[in-house]
């Protein structure tokens, strides 16, 4: 084989040391991704992982009985029913209406539409704690006078239950509507007209074309609600009046007992927080896992 034959005609070997051989670029391209996923496997560790051990290992370091203990405390109880009485109400509000909010917008084009949209974002740029002092000076003996007069016909909003409710549907608001939107808006209204040509009613679209169509975006923004429900600190730290007993959910509980140094106390409860968090997490990966394939093929449209 002479030279100009073996150019045109390199040996098999030769090709196949030549392609396991990586380029430069190649190789600083496997770099980067390395170290960037070393970067995000300590953010996740030093964020996530080892806070999240922390507050277990603080629940249980002085035992099993110790941590029990912490439960037979009647205000524990309390914060624990209150925080999921305040979620199992504010989250079904805020499915109805950020789903509402989310077919107006997504199907409709009206005046003032941006509008809507910017107040549902509302909740994201306003600090929790300012939420809590609106509803305190709407609400409050010296606000604008619609605490009194609500109060003359026996209803009380601040320091109780109702005003705990309000405050957490203020700052949960935006995520079921925010999950739904941009699906909805990029599945259009091709399916309901159809439905409606076929002679389907209104609540017979919804419930069989439109709804089905979004429910794991739904799902996803229930979650979300639930668990920012069950945390909420700032907003509800204004508006509860740390009763004990009576208005102080779970997270307020905690605080008061770490204030108090109550430290085993203070990190069980935060235990029963961080467990409640991971069960949504569980069941959310449990459904993605059971459905899917459904999941994959409403994100693909």
């Amino acid at each position: 084989m002479d030279a100009e034959t073996a150019l045109m005609h390199p040996p098999a070997a030769l090709l196949r040391e030549t392609a396991r051989t990586p380029r430069p670029g190649e190789i600083g391209a496997r770099l980067v991704r390395a170290l960037l996923i070393a970067l995000a496997l300590l953010l996740l560790i030093g964020l996530i992982l080892l806070p999240l051990i922390a507050v277990f290992a603080e629940a249980l370091r002085q035992g099993l009985p110790t941590f029990l203990a912490s439960f037979e405390d009647p205000d524990a109880w309390h914060a624990i029913r209150l925080t999921l009485t305040v979620a199992a109400i504010a989250v079904p509000l805020n499915t109805v209406f950020g789903l509402a909010a989310a077919w107006l917008i997504a199907k409709h084009r009206f005046r003032g539409r941006s509008l809507l949209q910017s107040l549902i974002d509302l909740p994201f740029s306003v600090s929790p704690v300012v939420a809590g002092l609106v509803f305190v000076l709407i609400f409050g003996a010296q606000g604008w006078g619609l605490g009194p007069w609500l109060a003359d016909y026996g209803i009380k909003v601040l320091f109780s239950l109702p005003g705990l409710v309000l405050a957490t549907v203020f700052v949960t608001f935006p995520f079921v509507a925010r999950e739904l939107i941009p699906l909805m808006e990029e599945q259009g209204k091709d399916a309901e007209e159809a439905a409606l040509s076929l002679g389907a009613s209104g609540w017979q679209t919804f419930w069989k074309v439109t709804l089905p169509n979004v429910r794991w975006a739904l799902l996803y923004g229930v979650l979300l609600c639930n668990a920012r429900a069950m945390g909420e600190f700032g907003a509800v730290s204004v508006v509860s009046g740390h009763i004990r007993g009576e208005t102080n959910t779970l997270p307020l509980q905690v605080e008061i007992l770490y204030n108090e140094y109550a430290f085993s106390a203070a990190f069980a409860l935060a235990a029963v927080l961080a467990l409640l968090a991971l069960l949504t997490l569980a069941v959310k990966t449990f459904l993605e896992w059971r459905h899917g394939d459904e999941l994959a093929a409403n994100r693909r449209h």
